[in-house]
């Protein structure tokens, strides 16, 4: 049997608090905000993995988040 997998506990693994990141609070669109990670990521209830980021409240879920040097 393997464990379920856990997109925050992932990125937790490779990234730690204060990575650099590109973020889009609502649509993946446009160039995105420059921040660092203030928080481990999570995951919420209903099961989104989201992460805190320097200048904004709240998570924003990991699919809307690119690692500095590797936007994509």
């Amino acid at each position: 049997m393997t464990a379920p997998l856990n997109p925050a506990t992932d990125f937790n693994a490779a990234h730690p608090v204060g990575t650099g990141v590109r973020y889009w609070p609502w649509f993946r669109e446009g160039d995105g905000i420059e921040s660092v990670t203030r928080t481990p990521a999570w995951l919420l209830g209903h099961g989104e993995a989201v992460v805190s980021v320097e200048g904004r409240a709240g998570g924003i879920t990991l699919t809307h988040v690119a690692i500095l040097g590797d936007v994509s």
